[in-house]
C-alpha cells in the first residue's frame, strides 16, 4: 500500500529499509523522502517504522 503519495512510497519499502538497518523514523525520512513534502502520510509512516523495529503486529487507527 501506498504510505507517502508525494514520493510514491510503499510500507513494503519501508519494511525493508527498517529490516536493512534503520533505527529510527527520522533515517527513513532521510532516505526515502516519507513525510517531507506534505506530511499528511508521517502518523502512518512512523506508526510502520515503530511496528516494523519492535516486530509487532500493525495495527492501523481507526
Amino acid at each position: 500500500m501506498y504510505v507517502c503519495l508525494c514520493k510514491a512510497v510503499t510500507d513494503s519499502q519501508i519494511k525493508e529499509f527498517v529490516n536493512d538497518g534503520a533505527g529510527t523514523f527520522e533515517e527513513v525520512c532521510k532516505e526515502l523522502g516519507v513525510a517531507m513534502q506534505c506530511g499528511k502520510c508521517s502518523q502512518l509512516a512512523q506508526n510502520i517504522v515503530e511496528t516494523s523495529i519492535n516486530k509487532t503486529p500493525f495495527e492501523p487507527a481507526s
